[in-house]
């Protein structure tokens, strides 16, 4: 939504801003108005995707590659599965889920004798999986579990990474699932509703892999699908659903889509 209006304030104003402006101008707004302690990940993604392609993004240094989709991997589409239940990140355990993370970081980096300076600057990032591996014992349990799912999530990327090149949507899809895994049981995100969905989606044949859609606080869940069981996954996931939160009928809704470009700002 803050980019799309960005996109349109730029237009009207002719108001001419590089693509990194944008994402740092969309993020500060959900930091400073909306109080939600994100990243820019979702930002970058919505400024730099192209049809068709992987987006590979270090958001320490805002680098990035396109990796197009092999001409050998199998067909596939996304599904997009609404929960019925609208997502909120201020006043969600989300920022919480931050500040845990920060807090493994710091102490990590106090156990080690790394050099550390202010809090507010302390990301999991800057702490090799070594040190955590080494002083893991040591971290209160949620702490140790945000840090693992960091470090997890890491080893995934570049496993996804590396099926993706290789054309191997199968493996690619897989990793999905581990990752949803992971943000249930380790980051501790999600609803009720999504990780129902997520249970249903692992059972649902011509599924590769899906996950919570962000973070899981309600909202949406996503998952890569094979084009040839597009009617079944439909059909299936929406019935085990309803059968299990009949009162969202009318408010759940599922949508298959392809990739697409990014916002374009010129």
């Amino acid at each position: 939504m803050t980019i799309s209006f960005l996109s349109v304030l730029c237009r009207v104003n002719q108001i001419q801003l590089s693509d990194l402006e944008v994402i740092s101008i969309a993020k500060r707004a959900e930091n400073e108005y909306v109080g939600v302690s994100s990243g820019k990940l979702d930002q970058s993604c919505e400024v730099y995707c192209r049809k068709d392609h992987l987006l590979y993004l270090d958001t320490a240094d805002d680098s990035y590659e396109r990796i197009p989709a092999s001409s050998s991997m199998k067909p596939y589409k996304i599904a997009i599965f609404f929960s019925g239940v609208e997502r909120t990140l201020a006043g969600s355990g989300y920022n919480l889920r931050v500040d845990e993370c920060k807090s493994a970081a710091y102490d990590l980096m106090a156990f080690s004798g790394m050099s550390y300076g202010k809090y507010a600057d302390a990301v999991l990032r800057q702490v090799p999986s070594e040190v955590f591996e080494q002083y893991k014992d040591r971290l209160p349990e949620n702490f140790r579990k945000r840090a693992e799912h960091f470090y997890g999530e890491s080893a995934r990327v570049e496993a996804g990474v590396k099926a993706w090149r290789e054309g191997d949507i199968e493996t690619f899809g897989q990793l999905v699932s581990q990752s949803g895994y992971s943000s249930i049981h380790l980051y501790e995100s999600g609803s009720d509703e999504l990780r129902t969905m997520y249970e249903i989606m692992n059972r649902t044949k011509g599924i590769y892999g899906g996950r919570f859609s962000g973070a899981g606080f309600k909202g949406c869940c996503m998952a890569l699908i094979d084009p040839d069981y597009e009617e079944e996954v439909l059909h299936q996931v929406t019935r085990e659903y309803l059968s299990a939160f009949p009162k969202l009928e009318g408010k759940y809704s599922a949508y298959i889509c392809e990739s697409a470009d990014g916002v374009v700002m010129k």
